[in-house]
């Protein structure tokens, strides 16, 4: 019976039955290709029954690695599995099995299609969940459940509705706050290389940011994580987990690639519910988005598409921004989602189509220095290479501080005095240096242990923080201050200065 509708009926969307189809051509990697099904849209979730009799045989196991399948999938081989359509043409689907192809073959399979995208849960019932990838629970609890669902796949946020992004979400990292400040509905990426401390960074910033006395809350998507790195987000959230204030998601590195691509979406689509309909300022930490990428080229191959860039698909340009625009604000509604993906260049790489095409589409970044870290400092923020364009419409009178934006300007552009004398004693040696040039090194040093440099587990408040930029600018001449009113360099250095 190739592709006749099988007599075992599942109900649709609306409640009717649907048909199952047993015309099964070809399993590869994390695709199944379905022949005879007729009526199937993109993004259709599928329900993939499998018999009892379906033991891959030794060599296919084999084969199915090969081909990218998740050959060492520990499911029973009568485990029903689900999957969502890529592609339609005449009769045939293409789908993705999101629980890996490993221990299939064609006969004995059924897949019936739910005429619908998939749509998870949505609602509070997160708030204070661990699960994995793909929703399921981790903590030993119930599954989650909700009032609503909604599509994984997002709706795009009408940019006639849209606000822009105001006001700051204070992360307690005074590298970020002072310098690089996050407006509440902006995209800013954190770019690092491999043996950084990212990971720890972004799972501080999730412990202990804020929105100031307003209702807040943090989702944290984790991708490609080994056991021992889930392990340590874990215990670093746990407070925050505790309180009911997080979401967190972790997607290992030993799961099926399929669920990497839904982990992002899963995570957004919980934390726009919090958002627009529950009132609340959701921050979506997700990281490492360059895994994510390399999951999306993983099942591009597996479908044969042309490779772009880098062998990754020609439209991941498309598809991140399809992640990234989904935060924001929107007009008429008093939450917000905040975005901080995580990325790795590869090889230290900025022009990688991963931080590439992230920087066209996201409104600044931080970047981590090799150099810093190194030093022993953390966060090892490169404050010179960093950015953050919405800065000003989070900072300032009325936001935070009178002196804040000042204080950065200054600050950025004596670090930038100081890494030109840095780069001159260099070629002249450090004993041919100015008096000028040496308080910009002393400078330098002072906001390097004194602003950027904090502990791991220290949340530092912004009038803190700003008080110690002032430390570090008091190393210079007041000649020297030229971005700072003489009233503000009375009220915190003196007069004498």
């Amino acid at each position: 019976m190739t592709g006749d509708a099988d007599p075992r009926q599942a109900a649709g969307r609306g409640g009717w039955p649907r048909p199952s189809y047993t015309g099964i051509a070809r399993v590869r990697g994390p695709l199944v290709v379905v022949t005879g099904a007729g009526s199937v849209g993109w993004d259709e979730f599928a329900d993939i029954q499998i018999g009892p009799d379906d033991n891959l045989p030794e060599d296919d196991r084999a084969e199915t690695e090969r081909a990218g399948g998740d050959a060492s999938d520990d499911r029973g081989p009568d485990a029903d599995r689900h999957g969502l359509v890529l592609d339609t043409a005449r009769d045939r689907v293409l789908v993705q099995v999101l629980e890996g192809t490993g221990g299939l073959r064609t006969e004995g399979m059924r897949v019936t299609f739910s005429g619908a995208p998939l749509r998870v849960p949505v609602g509070t019932a997160w708030l204070g969940r661990v699960c994995d990838g793909m929703g399921q629970p981790l903590d030993g609890g119930p599954p989650v459940l909700g009032g609503a669902d909604a599509p994984v796949a997002g709706v795009p946020l009408n940019p006639v509705h849209r606000e822009p992004p105001a006001e700051p979400v204070l992360t307690g990292i005074s590298a970020i706050d002072a310098l690089t400040t996050l407006a509440r509905g902006q995209k800013l990426p954190i770019f690092s290389r491999a043996g950084l401390p990212h990971l720890e960074l972004a799972a501080q910033i999730a412990a202990q940011a804020s929105a100031g006395d307003e209702p807040f809350c943090v989702v944290f998507a984790a991708m490609g994580l080994t056991h021992a790195d889930a392990a340590a987000v874990r215990e670093t959230l746990e407070g925050r987990s505790a309180s009911g204030e997080l979401v967190l998601l972790l997607n290992l590195a030993d799961a099926p690639v399929i669920e990497r691509t839904l982990t992002p979406r899963i995570a957004l689509t919980a934390a726009e519910h919090l958002a627009f309909e529950e009132g609340r300022h959701v921050l979506v930490v997700m990281g490492d988005m360059t895994s994510y990428c390399e999951a999306l080229r993983e099942v591009s191959a597996a479908r044969g598409e042309i490779p772009a860039r880098r062998a990754y698909p020609g439209y991941l340009y498309s598809d991140l921004a399809s992640l990234y625009e989904r935060c924001g604000r929107v007009r008429g509604r008093p939450g917000s989602v905040t975005l901080v993906p995580v990325l790795t260049m590869p090889g230290g790489d900025i022009t990688h189509p991963v931080p590439d095409l992230t920087g066209y589409i996201t409104e600044g970044q931080i970047v981590l220095s090799e150099e810093l870290h190194a030093l022993g400092v953390y966060p090892p923020v490169d404050a010179l290479e960093s950015l953050s364009r919405l800065m000003r419409k989070a900072a300032g009178p009325g936001r935070t501080r009178a002196d804040h934006l000042d204080v950065a300007a200054q600050t950025t552009a004596a670090l930038a005095g100081a890494r030109r004398a840095r780069e001159l004693g260099e070629l002249i040696g450090a004993g041919a240096l100015s008096d000028t040039d040496r308080h910009y090194l002393d400078f330098e040093r002072a906001c390097r242990e004194t602003l950027i440099s904090q502990g791991r587990t220290e949340a530092r408040a912004l009038d803190r923080t700003l008080d110690r930029a002032w430390q570090a600018l008091a190393a210079l001449p007041r000649r020297e201050l030229t971005m700072l009113p003489r009233e503000m360099i009375d009220d915190h250095l003196g007069r004498g200065r």
